[in-house]
């Protein structure tokens, strides 16, 4: 089968909700020796952008989301076991969330992978968390970064709590933070303090190993 029938397979099956066809596509890359990496980009992570699209426009709902979401969840995780991807190299440590209010997982799977296969030890905490707890995890597991994810503009609110509990803590120079999500932007992440701001899954971990080399 070509490549690019592959991603597409691995794509339908995110749209489709369909968990075996995720393990199906998964095992044809895996036999064609194809890039896992590159089979979670733009395969699976296509299809879990486009239901976030059918999400915004009413054409799903939260249920589909979610199923959506645990399809890529176990594929994601059968790809990070392939590829033996572990922190024994470890080039910093990052606490990740969705921001409380925000059910969403759209994208937060893929820039945990990512940044795991790139030797940055991941923390997901999750979604629906309060800005708090950011912080908690962060002071637990001496994280060197935190980033937040708010997929809905009423939800980003949370991300700038983050910061000003980092200031009131007297933490703020302890983390890197990084924000994320689709309504969220640079001018946004300037504002409320953020030191980056990122697009996307690739970005997002450009700016983790930069930091990384800074230290």
């Amino acid at each position: 089968m070509e490549k690019d029938r592959i991603f597409d397979l691995a794509r339908d099956s995110i749209i489709e909700l369909d968990e075996s066809k995720a393990m199906e596509s998964f095992n044809i890359a895996k036999e064609a020796d194809i890039d896992l990496l590159e089979l979670l980009s733009k395969g699976y992570s296509r299809g879990i952008r486009e239901m976030g699209e059918k999400y915004a426009s009413g054409e799903v709902f939260v249920p589909e989301l979610l199923i959506s979401a645990n399809v890529m969840k176990k594929v994601t995780a059968e790809i990070e076991s392939t590829l033996n991807i572990d922190s024994t190299s470890s080039k910093g440590k990052i606490v990740i969330g969705t921001v409380q209010g925000d059910v969403h997982d759209i994208g937060k799977g893929i820039v945990c992978s990512l940044l795991k296969s790139n030797g940055i030890e991941v923390f997901d905490i999750g979604r629906e968390v309060p800005a708090q707890k950011f912080i908690d995890k962060a002071e637990e597991v001496g994280a060197d970064y935190i980033g937040s994810s708010a997929l809905l503009t009423t939800t980003m609110t949370v991300q700038k709590e983050i910061e000003k509990l980092l200031n009131e803590q007297g933490l703020r120079d302890k983390y890197k933070t990084l924000v994320g999500g689709a309504p969220v932007t640079t001018r946004w992440a300037d504002k409320i303090g953020a030191d980056a701001y990122c697009e996307d899954a690739t970005e997002a971990v450009n700016i983790l190993l930069n930091w990384a080399e800074e230290n």
